[in-house]
């Protein structure tokens, strides 16, 4: 098997995972007890959603995921939701006091105390499994936890498990949008262990994936369930392949070998499409061409940076549905003969496709239509560079006046490591990229 473990870091991270196992859930014929209802079928009658679900002597089904959380808050939810009894107590690991947005504590002082009980629980689901894979990895780089311990437990990973793939989906700040004021020192410090200690990270932006919800689906005022839920389509349709069998499957590995030109250059912009809502759906045929243009919409980009500005290196289609190559090859021979969209030219051919039979599912009462054909896009962008360089002016004007330093300082980092990060951020920019 290539079973895979998904690692949720703190609020971001627990409230993305709640709404990509809801809708595993509901792929696989999984009732929130774990138990299935009946009908082996869903998932093909073999199971191949044994990569991320293991099985008990009683026939129940857990997640092969850990919760993690300096704070109890927001895992008590998982606690008390209706997918309590789908997760195993242990899975849910919560700390007594938070992070408090900065990275020194989530790093140092207070994550120090709670990742080897983390990694002790990693270590558990691993030795379950026949052929771990890797990891996926969920977080938000603004606030402490998912900055900080996120960073640590990529690090210690990296020491016990060196050659399993790790994929991160990390939440970036956004550029009008902010939840904290120190986001930018945050983010800064924790890209070093994204940039040394992952294989593929995908670059996630509220802002961006707000904008989408307002748009396509006519959402006035969007919430965080309606932000996951389009998040966990992107998630579920990158490991469908992993979880059904399909007619060109793709493996984790595969990504990292078909979108990774130089270990560094490694941040993935994402798109997803249709986004459409139920009343529109019913009056629209979407064609495989018509998805696949979609997708390559500056506005689709589930992350605030155009990819006009750039030119693509990689780029990986993941559709699901009611899909077959002739078509697919088609819609890739329009997107090539596009002016708009550019490769670099050390990269002709540039695309790598996946299809999976499984039609894309939708919860029920949420916002998405339920079609008959789906794609997801994870494209290597040389345009990535507008995130990092949007959070770096920001870093910049901060550290030149030593703003809020003293809070990371106070909790055991040094001041050294703010220059080198920075450093750090204005390399990737300008070598790399």
């Amino acid at each position: 098997m290539r079973e895979c473990i998904s690692i949720h870091i703190g609020q971001a991270g627990i409230q993305v995972g709640n709404a990509c196992w809801e809708l595993y859930c509901l792929e696989h014929g999984i009732q929130p007890d774990g138990q299935t209802n009946g009908d082996k079928t869903i998932g093909g009658g073999d199971d191949a959603f044994n990569t991320f679900f293991s099985e008990t002597g009683a026939g129940k089904y857990v997640p092969r995921a850990v919760f993690v959380d300096l704070e109890p808050t927001v895992i008590d939810e998982v606690r008390t939701s209706a997918y309590r009894q789908l997760f195993h107590p242990e899975q849910l690991i919560s700390g007594k006091e938070d992070a408090a947005n900065n990275f020194a504590r989530g790093h140092y002082t207070i994550g120090k105390e709670i990742v080897d009980l983390c990694l002790d629980r990693i270590r558990k689901l691993a030795d379950n499994c026949t052929g771990l894979q890797g990891f996926l990895v969920f977080n938000a780089v603004g606030g402490g936890t998912g900055s900080g311990l996120g960073s640590l437990l990529l690090e210690r990973l990296s020491v016990d498990y060196g050659k399993k793939s790790k994929l991160g989906f990390t939440v970036y700040p956004s550029p009008q949008v902010s939840t904290s004021v120190v986001e930018p020192y945050n983010s800064v410090l924790s890209t070093h262990s994204l940039l040394e200690h992952t294989d593929v990270s995908i670059l996630l932006d509220n802002e961006a994936i707000y904008d989408i919800c307002r748009r396509s689906l006519d959402i006035e005022r969007p919430t965080y369930t309606n932000l996951n839920r389009l998040v966990s389509q992107v998630i579920s349709s990158l490991t469908t392949s992993l979880r059904f069998d399909g007619a060109l499957n793709v493996d984790v590995t595969e990504f990292q070998t078909n979108l990774v030109p130089y270990p560094r250059i490694h941040f993935m912009l994402s798109s997803y499409a249709p986004v459409i809502s139920a009343e529109k759906a019913y009056h629209e045929q979407l064609s495989v061409s018509e998805i696949t243009n979609s997708a390559f919409e500056p506005s689709s980009m589930m992350a605030k940076c155009d990819p006009r500005h750039g030119k693509y290196m990689a780029c990986c289609l993941m559709y699901r549905g009611d899909v077959v190559p002739k078509d697919v090859n088609a819609a890739v021979a329009t997107i090539k003969t596009k002016r708009t969209i550019q490769f670099v030219d050390w990269c002709p051919t540039g695309f790598k496709c996946g299809i999976n039979y499984q039609p894309p599912t939708v919860v029920p009462g949420g916002d998405l239509a339920k079609v008959q054909r789906a794609v997801c896009m994870i494209s290597n962008s040389t345009s990535v560079v507008e995130v990092f360089s949007r959070i770096d002016h920001k870093f910049d004007l901060m550290y030149a006046k030593r703003a809020f330093v003293h809070w990371y300082v106070g909790e055991g980092m040094e001041e050294g490591e703010f220059s080198e990060g920075g450093d750090d951020e204005d390399g990737e920019e300008d070598d790399d990229y």
